[in-house]
């Protein structure tokens, strides 16, 4: 089919109620990406003429999500029902478009193979309307199916209409189609709100397309899951895990390991090289790229972090916005925040923060250590509960440290700093003026040691003890019982012309 002949219609109006939320149905996410976003990347492949969305309920919202992506809005004020939405979709398809699929924007597990196959059968059978439909093991609260001797569609039959001879029918429609346009227009403007929603439904339009003497076909997705909607928090989650699992699925089959898979949560832009290894419980999410041969080991989180070939993330590190060279190593309980930058070799310890610094080839910061706003060297090595006081409580300040250089332990850097090339900074000092290059640094109050100080602090410690042990105890009085009040004493009259007391 030519690309000028069709349209997709996206409906997208919806406000899910059964959702319980203040979001709009078609704005909530699965697999990483929202829902009509989903939905959208799996018609662009398709090349209509133009991907039009209806939207409703929090229209801006909707429209800042699919404009982006090339869609074109139109919006559908008040709410009438699926006929309505295509009514309301007519505007913008004018007389450009012979065909056109239509697509519920909260069924994010279509395919684009499944679409195409759907308007292959319409083209081929010259039909007027062709549904995608699915075989269900519960059909349960789908419209039913019903096929002609020839195995044309009859129509479609809601849950609440079946008679007992259409209950068994397992073939459900998914609210997918491919129309015709000349054939379908003309039906939806006889369609009538005659039921309890007082809405205009598509479903109806299959009708009056079958008493106009219409082809309606149905073409049978392969995989029942692809039309199912996000009514339900449950459904919802069902969704998300079917796309989680298609992910997984297609790194396994370009030769990532990935242990536990079912524990294992990856968005859909990320990519793995091969013979990487992903332990349980790990999360790699946005844009994530990871080289191969690298090892992301139990409880970590990777958020658009860019990994080199044979990269270790040892267990329950985070990794945001960040970039590991060839031959890395986090963790465990490392923290990279945005900007950290390590080159070949770097490695970062356990409880060591790093925030926009980059640390030069094969230096170490492993144990206990903040780095942020720094540049460090290569071969340098970052002693335990070293940290960089960048923040002056009104800006950041940048730390320098040269190549080869030694940072004691228990070093605080306050920025703006320069340690040159292979100094040395004692431990526990608190720098505040630079170090030349091969100099030492010491900043720390000088230790002064008192002979016998202790031993003969011990021995009045026990003097003053055995001194108050000796003393007898001293004799508490007795106190003094309180007067009895003599019954026999009469109450003073009061004096003439007083008030008598108020109660409080």
């Amino acid at each position: 089919m030519p690309a000028s002949d069709f349209v997709v219609v996206i409906l997208g109006a919806g406000k899910g109620t059964r959702l319980r939320s203040g979001l709009a149905k078609v704005l909530h996410r699965a697999g990483g990406r929202t829902l009509i976003e989903q939905v959208v990347r799996a018609c662009r492949p398709l090349g209509a003429r133009e991907l039009i969305a209806v939207v409703g309920h929090q229209a801006e919202d909707v429209k800042a999500t699919v404009e982006p992506l090339g869609v074109t809005s139109v919006l559908q004020q008040p709410q009438r029902g699926t006929g309505h939405a295509m009514l309301v979709a007519r505007r913008a398809i004018g007389q450009r478009a012979k065909y056109a699929v239509v697509v519920p924007g909260d069924a994010p597990l279509i395919r684009t193979e499944t679409l195409r196959a759907l308007v292959r059968t319409h083209l081929t059978g010259g039909a007027a309307a062709t549904i995608l439909s699915a075989h269900l093991a519960d059909p349960t609260g789908y419209g039913r199916i019903i096929r002609k001797p020839d195995d044309r569609v009859a129509g479609i039959v809601e849950q609440s209409a079946l008679d007992d001879t259409q209950r068994d029918i397992n073939e459900v429609n998914s609210s997918i189609y491919c129309f015709t346009l000349e054939n379908l227009w003309p039906c939806l403007a006889k369609l009538r709100p005659d039921n309890f929603h007082k809405e205009l439904y598509l479903t109806d339009a299959i009708a009056l397309l079958n008493q106009r003497g219409g082809t309606v076909l149905a073409e049978v997705a392969a995989d029942a899951r692809e039309i199912l909607g996000c009514n339900t928090r449950a459904e919802l989650a069902e969704v998300d895990r079917v796309l989680r699992e298609r992910k997984r699925a297609a790194l396994l089959d370009a030769g990532v390991t990935i242990q536990l898979p079912e524990t294992v949560l990856i968005d859909p832009e990320v990519e793995v090289g091969a013979d990487t290894v992903i332990e349980p419980c790990v999360q790699l999410l946005g844009k994530t790229r990871i080289g191969a041969g690298c090892v992301i080991r139990t409880g970590s989180v990777l958020s658009d972090a860019v990994l080199e070939n044979n990269v270790t993330v040892r267990p329950h590190s985070v990794v945001s916005a960040s970039r590991l060279a060839e031959g890395t190593m986090v963790g465990p309980f490392a923290h990279l925040r945005d900007g950290a930058h390590l080159l070949a070799g770097a490695r970062v310890g356990n409880f060591v923060e790093v925030k926009k610094s980059v640390l030069g080839e094969g230096t170490k910061a492993m144990h206990l250590t903040y780095l942020g706003d720094a540049k460090i060297g290569s071969k340098t090595n970052i002693g335990a509960g070293t940290i960089t006081c960048n923040y002056d409580g009104v800006s950041k300040n940048p730390t320098t440290i040269g190549k080869g250089v030694f940072v004691g332990s228990d070093t605080a850097l306050v920025a703006p700093i320069r340690v040159g090339d292979g100094a040395y900074i004692a431990a526990g000092s608190t720098v505040t003026e630079n170090i030349p290059a091969d100099a030492l640094g010491i900043a720390r109050g000088r230790q002064v040691n008192k002979p016998g100080w202790a031993a003969q602090r011990r021995r009045e410690v026990a003097a003053s003890k055995s001194k108050a042990a000796a003393k007898p105890p001293k004799r508490s009085r007795p106190r003094p019982r309180p007067k009895a009040a003599n019954p026999r004493r009469k109450a003073a009259p009061a004096r003439k012309g007083s008030k008598p007391a108020r109660r409080r």
